[in-house]
């Protein structure tokens, strides 16, 4: 199990498990893998309706946005969030992350009926993203770990709030207004989890959280948000350290792998669609100027105070590891391209580029930045 705990390790099973999918979408394998991705596992008596890649999508990365929602409790109360002060560094550089991408996105695709995509670039993917700081950035100081891992706490919690202001259809009153006393309740108890019965409860509770909003038609992620927000923090710590494992080694690799089961589009590259184009540009330029740019912009506002500002290179190297979107990113185009099967391919492809290239510059810069402090030098 302490291997799958391994920020390295989650990165490398996630990278391999999407290398696979692309792979094996290019064999004879490929339409059998395709079409057991869309094998309906239905449940009629509880309204669900779901293929197997829904129950990917909807139900497993439910438990990854859980484990986050329990991260960001714990920064919020104990970490780096737990004051405006420290908060203010992360959360402008956050918003600047998404807020440039975004921009980039809508200069490349003019065309509304492409431009609903444009969430896709803002994400960084947590895993991915700190697994290439500990591979390459044994030498810097925890307060670089402690930046990255604020700032994708908080572009995930900016995620949440696109998927369920933007990714929202058909909403349906009843089933949302019966999921909040049956989430409350999940807390309340959470509180009082010292036995099996109990604790056995909660995942009854847990469950059916995420039925009901699912049916309220707010996308499920969004039910392990609120359970991991409001899980008493005893039992949240624990439930944190149960799962990681699954979500390190079977969840996050079974995910990245369904979603980038895709054939390669036999196209021209002056024939693919301005949407590749678009997040292979915006995820690595745009999150590597708008979280520098929102982070030295917050940094000279906390040295104000008095406050020794973080310096610009740990600042890049964190904006260049922030532009490995992958987890997240291939959410969001699934979501906003679930309709047009040839752009949510090309968007794919265009994640797993733009990942790549963000991933190379991140682990280029971390490293450089890592020789810096081994030499001695500490400043700027």
């Amino acid at each position: 199990m302490k291997i799958l705990r391994s920020e390295r390790y989650a990165a490398f099973l996630l990278l391999g498990a999407a290398v696979l999918g692309v792979i094996l979408a290019n064999t004879a394998w490929g339409p059998a893998l395709q079409n057991a991705k869309d094998f309906h596992l239905d449940i009629p008596w509880l309204g669900l309706n779901l293929t197997v890649g829904d129950w990917e999508k909807d139900g497993l990365l439910a438990v990854f946005f859980f484990i986050a929602a329990i991260e960001l409790r714990h920064e919020l109360a104990h970490g780096e969030l737990n004051s405006a002060r420290k908060a203010l560094v992360p959360t402008v550089a956050a918003v600047g992350g998404v807020i440039v991408p975004a921009i980039i996105f809508l200069l490349f695709v003019r065309d509304p009926a492409l431009s609903v995509g444009w969430p896709i670039p803002t994400a960084t993917d947590i895993a991915f993203a700190l697994g290439a700081l500990a591979l390459v950035g044994r030498a810097l100081p925890s307060r670089v770990r402690a930046l990255l891992l604020a700032l994708a706490v908080i572009d995930d919690l900016i995620a949440i709030i696109i998927i369920a202001a933007f990714f929202t259809s058909d909403l349906q009153p009843i089933p949302l207004l019966v999921s909040v006393p049956v989430v409350l309740l999940f807390g309340w108890l959470s509180a009082r989890a010292r036995s099996a019965p109990i604790v056995a409860l909660l995942i009854v509770l847990g469950i059916a959280a995420w039925v009901l909003v699912h049916l309220s038609g707010i996308h499920a992620t969004i039910a392990g948000v609120a359970l991991g927000l409001i899980m008493a923090g005893k039992s949240a710590g624990k439930a944190r350290h149960a799962l990681e494992p699954v979500s390190n080694g079977f969840i996050l690799p079974v995910f990245a792998f369904a979603a980038a089961l895709v054939a390669l589009p036999a196209v021209g590259i002056t024939e693919l669609s301005p949407v590749f184009w678009a997040i292979v540009v915006a995820l690595p330029v745009g999150k590597l100027i708008g979280i520098t740019g929102g982070a030295v912009i917050a940094s000279a506002l906390a040295g104000r105070g008095g406050q020794k500002g973080i310096p610009l290179g740990d600042i890049v190297a964190v904006a260049g590891l922030g532009g490995i979107g992958f987890t997240v990113s291939l959410l969001m185009n699934e979501l906003a391209y679930a309709h047009d099967h040839e752009i949510a391919v090309q968007g794919t492809l265009a994640v797993l580029v733009a990942s790549v290239i963000a991933a190379v510059i991140g682990v280029s810069l971390t490293a450089a930045r890592s020789r810096h402090y081994r030499s001695g030098r500490t400043t700027a």
